[in-house]
């Protein structure tokens, strides 16, 4: 069957395998930048901070990450939440507190506002190696690190892209799974001593 005047389609040929790499994507000491999500080529998931913690729940599953950047009404970033903060304790404590149903509870009542997010500057990111990013998450006891730089269009900051540690995981070919950081990062270790 013919798509286009140069792409033509064919059956599947029979016993085909799956090709498989071989070898992980990134190792300890690759470049930082191999092992980071990009946001000028990756889409960023944002949401309002308005929206129902359900709904963020939701967004996440669907656009499959674990972290949503935060918006206010003029689209600048407020904050982050993660399926941490959605899925853990931080909902029913605002609901018990305020004594609201649970599926009341805003983003706004349980993200990280952009106060307390820690970041890192894109132009040291390139210096350094995914083991360095990975001790970094370790010692802040985070899953994800922002990293920032500034638009050379208007001269103001922006979120460039972040880091996760399951990504990076992933990326090592470590099947990293569920929110326990410590379990998380003994795993992503024990891959790269072997």
């Amino acid at each position: 069957m013919s798509l286009a005047a140069n792409v033509r389609t064919h059956k599947l040929s029979p016993n085909v395998t799956l090709c498989a790499s071989g070898f992980n994507q990134v190792a300890a000491d690759s470049p930082a930048l191999e092992a980071m999500t990009d946001f000028s080529r990756v889409n960023v998931v944002s949401i309002h901070l308005s929206a129902l913690v359900d709904s963020a729940n939701a967004r996440m599953i669907s656009r499959g990450v674990r972290l949503l950047m935060v918006v206010g009404d003029d689209e600048e970033v407020v904050g982050l939440i993660t399926a941490r903060d959605v899925l853990g304790e931080k909902p029913l404590q605002v609901s018990q507190a305020r004594g609201v149903k649970r599926s009341e509870v805003t983003v706004a009542d349980v993200m990280t506002p952009i106060a307390s997010i820690d970041t890192l500057y894109l132009r040291e990111v390139m210096n350094v190696t995914v083991a360095d990013i990975l001790h970094a998450l370790k010692e802040l006891g985070r899953q994800h690190i922002l990293v920032e730089d500034v638009d050379p269009l208007t001269g103001q900051p922006r979120i460039r892209g972040l880091f996760s540690a399951t990504h990076i995981g992933r990326l090592l070919g470590v099947p990293v799974l569920g929110f326990d950081l410590p379990r998380t990062f003994a795993e992503i270790e024990a891959a790269l001593a072997n």
